[in-house]
C-alpha cells in the first residue's frame, strides 16, 4: 500500500497538477471573434492604425490623469509582459485637449518601463462614440467618455473575447480596476491571440520553404 502511494505521488500527481494549471489557459484554441470590422482610429485622421496590429484598445475620456491607477494596473500586468512582441501595441483614446495629461502619464509610466508602444489618440466626442459603438458590446461609456474596460482587437480589426465566460457569459472587455481580472483572464487571452499569430506565421514560413 505504501509503495502504491509513493508511486502515485511521484508519477501521477505531477501529471495531474500540470493538467490542472494548463487548463487555466482559456480553451487552448483561437480566441472567439465577437465583433467584426471595428472602425480604425486612422479613419479619424490618426497617424496610429489598428490595421495589422494586435491592439489593446482603451478609452480614457476627458480626464486622463484620473485613470492613472487603471493605466498602471494595465501597464504592470499586461503591457510589461507582452510589449516586446512584434505587431503588439496599446491604443488609448482620449478627448481632444488631453495631450498634455497623456504626456504626463507616459512620463510616469516611462520611469518603470519602455513606453514606445503606448499610443494616445485624441478624438472628438462624436468620433469617440462612433468608435466605441463599432465594438458592439454590452458596455457603455461613462459621462466623460471613458470606461475602465479595455478590448483586444486583432490584426483584421475584429474584437476578440470570450463567449462562454464563467462569470459573464459573453466577455467583451477587461476591467482595469481589477488586478485579479487582468491576471486571471486578460493575460491568458492575450497569450492565446499571440500564440495564434505565431502559429500562423510558422505555418506560412513552412509552406514557403517547401
Amino acid at each position: 500500500m505504501k509503495k502504491t502511494f509513493v508511486l502515485v505521488t511521484l508519477f501521477v500527481l505531477p501529471v495531474v497538477v500540470y493538467l490542472f494549471f494548463a487548463s487555466g489557459v482559456y480553451n487552448f484554441g483561437k480566441l472567439p471573434t465577437l465583433t467584426e470590422d471595428v472602425i480604425d482610429v486612422a479613419d479619424f485622421g490618426s497617424p496610429v492604425s489598428l490595421e495589422n496590429k494586435i491592439t489593446i484598445l482603451g478609452f480614457m475620456g476627458k480626464d486622463v490623469l484620473t485613470k492613472k491607477g487603471n493605466a498602471f494596473n494595465l501597464n504592470q500586468k499586461i503591457y510589461k509582459r507582452f510589449y516586446e512582441f512584434n505587431d503588439f501595441h496599446f491604443v488609448m483614446v482620449a478627448a481632444e485637449g488631453m495631450n498634455a495629461q497623456s504626456e504626463d502619464l507616459k512620463k510616469e509610466l516611462a520611469e518603470i518601463t519602455n513606453v514606445e508602444k503606448w499610443n494616445f489618440v485624441f478624438l472628438s466626442d462624436a468620433d469617440t462614440k462612433t468608435l466605441f459603438h463599432s465594438l458592439k458590446t454590452n458596455l457603455t461609456l461613462d459621462d466623460d467618455l471613458s470606461t475602465p474596460y479595455v478590448f483586444i482587437i486583432d490584426k483584421a480589426r475584429n474584437l476578440r473575447g470570450r463567449n462562454d465566460d464563467e462569470d459573464e457569459g459573453t466577455k467583451y472587455g477587461f476591467n482595469t480596476t481589477s488586478v485579479a481580472e487582468l491576471n486571471n483572464k486578460m493575460e491568458d487571452d492575450v497569450k492565446i491571440i499571440l500564440a495564434e499569430y505565431r502559429l500562423a506565421l510558422k505555418k506560412n514560413n513552412a509552406e514557403r520553404a517547401k
